[in-house]
């Protein structure tokens, strides 16, 4: 159990990391990866505005943060309970593939981000 807690701690702290080291590339050069989708479409997917949401977070500006992707922001406490529920499962027992009710939250999930994404464009907000 322990290992398996060891392992998940250095995944966390990589990803962590890595977005850091993202949102300080952003900070300092003011550049950001487009989105893919919007490119080809001109569409906005159901990520789109993610950075600039998670940089406003991390200078608290909760408002811009809103404007910057609602639909995500709104389930974020959701996405982020069903990960520790996944990840705690995970040290718990050791098993990779989710619950099925861990799945039925993870697919819930999708489809309230697709459905945002379709939303979004067909309603400015």
């Amino acid at each position: 159990m322990a290992r398996r807690a060891l392992r998940l701690a250095r995944g966390g702290l990589a990803l962590l990391a890595l977005g850091l080291g993202y949102a300080a590339f952003c900070f300092l050069t003011k550049w950001a990866l487009p989105c893919p989708f919007r490119l080809a479409t001109g569409l906005s997917c159901p990520g789109c505005g993610v950075t600039r949401m998670c940089l406003a977070l991390l200078r608290l500006d909760f408002s811009a943060a809103w404007r910057a992707n609602p639909g995500l922001l709104a389930l974020s406490p959701l996405l982020l309970g069903t990960a520790a529920w996944r990840a705690a499962d995970y040290v718990r027992t050791g098993r990779r593939m989710p619950s099925q009710g861990q799945s039925a939250a993870i697919w819930t999930l999708a489809a309230l981000l697709l459905i945002y994404g379709v939303v979004r464009n067909l309603i400015p907000i």
